[in-house]
């Protein structure tokens, strides 16, 4: 019976979980209440604060759920890390970086209603911005660790890299890309892989 009673409970805030993403993304972060998500899951803000102390508390929630997609872990040196997207900078050809780039662009669909609910609650909610700019600078940390491994570049110039390149890949992905034609799609991810290798790899002589 208690088997059941958590099992019932995980299945209503995953509810919760999806249909705030999912208002998230068809009327906004800003504008999607509490009363909104309770209502749409077919439930009452009593049961949301049940779960969800916030509406901030939840969009933490969605964040978590992000990294599991992206398969980050933890990492001691500056928290959630992707490592095959530092494997592919270490090794820094553009086959590498090729490979990585067109695997996540095929999770765009996926984590994009993430990503702008994100960026939009960290626009708005305070409480959220801190989180939000920590989540980007994970990523940064990520090259600039690749970069480090491989020894390219001066130290002093790796995380100014690392953040023009995600930069470039946040606007393709959430920007760009959203609607267009595959074909056309393809032509972008070969100009960012190009971008992308120019920028982290160089010439490959290392500098420090």
């Amino acid at each position: 019976m208690a088997g059941l009673r958590a099992a019932q409970k995980e299945m209503t805030r995953k509810l919760l979980l999806s249909t705030a993403l999912t208002l998230f993304e068809s009327q906004g972060y800003a504008a999607t209440t509490v009363d909104d998500i309770a209502a749409a899951a077919g439930t009452t803000r009593v049961t949301f604060y049940a779960y969800f102390p916030s509406r901030s508390d939840l969009m933490r929630e969605l964040i978590a759920e992000l990294n599991g997609i992206l398969d980050r872990i933890n990492s001691p040196a500056h928290g959630s890390t992707a490592n095959t997207l530092v494997a592919a900078v270490r090794e820094g050809t553009r086959e590498s970086i090729s490979a990585w780039l067109t695997d996540v662009s095929g999770q765009w669909d996926t984590i994009r209603p993430y990503t702008n609910a994100a960026n939009e609650a960290a626009t708005v909610d305070p409480e959220l911005r801190s989180l939000v700019g920590q989540w980007i600078e994970e990523v940064v940390a990520d090259i600039e660790e690749g970069l480090a491994g491989a020894g390219r570049f001066d130290p002093d110039t790796r995380h100014a890299r690392g953040a023009l390149a995600f930069a470039q890949l946040d606007f393709v992905a959430r920007t760009w890309a959203h609607g267009r034609p595959a074909a056309e799609v393809d032509r972008m991810m070969g100009v960012l892989a190009d971008s992308w290798w120019h920028l982290l790899s160089g010439d490959g002589t290392p500098r420090g």
